[in-house]
């Protein structure tokens, strides 16, 4: 394959670069990056990658196959239409964009060029959400009921989208991965406590027409880090720790049962209490995994798992999570085609 470019070396950007690189399938990988002290610092950790210091540079060189944007959110649409529309493949840091209009011009935009256009939802790609993913889909949980997911700690302070773009968009594409359905009506509110506006405190929930209820709680000003998700069906639960490096994943051989006493005419319930499973997760990164799948899409024409599609769907309940905390927590409808 022909060169990759990265667009934007902050957080994520080094992170990209050192992916691609050693997948080792791109004949170059190149750096674009307008700030000349990052550039520089791109130059100095990578030295046999290429650095750019213009975007519609990198548009025009035809041996650039493919982007990877790393840049603000508000980048995201404009960046991946101009590389579309130059005839690359792209790689977008999620969330895809900032309105599900615009995001579904980037699908219909991908289709019509025939390019890979996909979003880097990372957790999607985590070892542990695939083995997840794998028992939700086997029915080793049974019916799901609920998920209830925390994910909490201090900072990091974004300035472009408030703290549901931010952290709940990891949860949402981890749900809509494990689950084929999406939610039909979605409730939020949020709160700042700074002089932004931007909420740095958010409470999601989503309800589901097969009766999933799923409950998302996220912040910047916890004084812990949490990573934590419960995921409950009526044959076993899961409770997934991305913090625990050892054993993520514990699988409970638990439930409620729910019976009928005629005599006394009232429902009880009775709690199953069984073993506990820890699987073994591979130890490997994430991001490797979607730089795979990034790869075998645009080398094989295959589907990746968080197309441009899967960022639109995530993108329009985040819209619709706005909408919501906007108008004081009403809950707010979704229609899906």
């Amino acid at each position: 394959m022909n060169t990759i470019a990265i667009v934007g070396y902050g957080y994520w950007g080094p992170k990209l670069v050192r992916n691609f690189v050693q997948s080792g399938v791109f004949t170059g990988v190149a750096v674009c990056e307008e700030n000349p002290e990052r550039l520089a610092r791109a130059r100095r950790e990578n030295p046999g990658v290429t650095a750019r210091a213009s975007f519609a540079e990198v548009l025009a060189d035809d041996r650039v196959s493919a982007v990877a944007l790393a840049t603000p959110v508000g980048t995201h649409h404009p960046l991946a239409k101009a590389a579309l529309t130059a005839g690359k493949h792209v790689l977008v840091e999620k969330p895809l964009a900032t309105t599900h209009a615009a995001a579904l011009e980037l699908v219909e935009l991908a289709t019509a060029r025939r390019r890979v256009l996909m979003v880097d939802h990372t957790y999607v790609y985590h070892p542990a959400v695939q083995r997840i993913r794998e028992l939700v889909r086997a029915g080793e949980l049974g019916r799901l009921h609920y998920i209830d997911s925390t994910r909490i700690n201090l900072g990091l302070f974004q300035h472009d989208v408030n703290v549901l773009w931010d952290l709940a968009v990891h949860d949402l594409s981890i749900i809509n991965a494990l689950v084929d359905e999406r939610p039909v009506r979605v409730q939020a509110i949020g709160a700042s406590h700074t002089s932004s506006p931007l909420e740095n405190i958010g409470i999601l929930t989503l309800r589901y027409t097969s009766g999933l209820f799923a409950h998302i709680n996220c912040s910047w000003v916890s004084p812990v880090k949490i990573r934590h998700m419960l995921i409950g069906g009526d044959r076993r639960m899961i409770v997934y720790d991305d913090l625990d490096a050892n054993e993520p994943v514990k699988i409970y051989d638990s439930g409620v049962v729910a019976r009928t006493d005629e005599e006394r005419n009232r429902l009880l319930f009775e709690y199953r209490i069984g073993d506990v499973h820890s699987p073994r997760i591979p130890p490997r990164e994430a991001l490797a995994n979607l730089v795979a799948d990034f790869v075998a899409a645009i080398r094989d024409g295959t589907a990746p798992r968080s197309d441009g599609r899967f960022g639109a769907d995530t993108v329009k309940i985040l819209e619709a999570a706005q909408r919501s905390v906007k108008a004081g927590g009403s809950e707010v409808s979704l229609e899906w085609k």
